[in-house]
């Protein structure tokens, strides 16, 4: 099953048949526990649930006081990771669901819609701009902008509008985060689009001023993705009215 040399250990092609089978196996017997544990419908034992990184930080300290309150026996564990391997962990039954933007790697998963989230522009607070209210998209026509590095269904969402407009693409900066974009504009150093959740109260705070963003206005479509047959779908709805009515309340 092993190939073994002074320099590594490999697997042969009967070994890789194995892993795949073991994992299938682990799999069903996952999916066994979770069908004994919906019987009772009820909120409790172990949830893993993914998030995307310009997602997670901003929506978990809005909804896992109200989760810890309402669901108490309820044992949450939350990963944070990109798209591609936050789907790819669904697939093999690492994660349970996933809260993130509905993208074309989410279509073979259930969705539960959950918000749409506007994206604002981020300029800096002495930008010509940063005295308006808002701003129409056609104005970047010409402009360059900041953006996320690859990996980040973000990006790609947020350019698309960009692009849209006639706007570039910075190639000389990519981020990895959504606060290493706001501290570049506040810097000086572009403009950018952010998701609404991730804006601070105080729309001018930081140096970076927020405007919002008009014909069309620029969203992301936030949903709970799941596996189609997975037996935890009353448990994801009643997580996804959470989330819904938490978001809800912060608009």
């Amino acid at each position: 099953m092993l190939e073994r040399s002074s320099r590594r250990v490999l697997f042969t092609e009967a070994g890789l048949q194995l892993v795949d089978q073991a994992k299938k196996i682990l799999s069903e017997v996952k999916t066994f526990k979770d069908m004994a544990n919906q019987q009772t419908g009820a909120m409790t034992g172990p949830l893993h649930i993914g998030f995307i990184p310009t997602l997670g930080p901003y929506l978990l300290p809005k909804i896992i006081p109200t989760l810890k309150e309402r669901f108490p026996e309820l044992e949450l564990y939350l990963h944070e990771a990109q798209t591609n391997q936050l789907v790819r962990q669904l697939e093999e039954g690492k994660l349970d669901c996933l809260v993130l933007a509905s993208v074309e790697e989410t279509a073979p998963f259930k969705e539960i819609e959950l918000y749409n989230e506007v994206l604002s522009i981020a300029v800096p607070c002495d930008h010509a701009w940063a005295a308006r209210d808002e701003v129409d998209m056609l104005e970047l026509k010409g402009k360059t902008v900041l953006a996320l590095g690859d990996g980040h269904c973000l990006r790609d969402q947020a350019l698309g509008f960009c692009f849209a407009a006639g706007a570039k693409d910075d190639e000389r900066f990519k981020a990895t985060s959504l606060e290493t974009l706001r501290n570049m504009v506040a810097a000086g150093a572009g403009i950018t689009l952010l998701p609404e959740l991730a804006l601070p109260e105080d729309k001018t705070k930081d140096g970076v001023c927020y405007l919002r963003a008009v014909n069309p206005i620029p969203s992301r479509r936030l949903v709970l993705a799941y596996r189609p047959g997975s037996p935890l779908r009353q448990r994801f709805e009643q997580l996804a009215e959470v989330i819904k009515h938490r978001l809800q309340q912060s608009e």
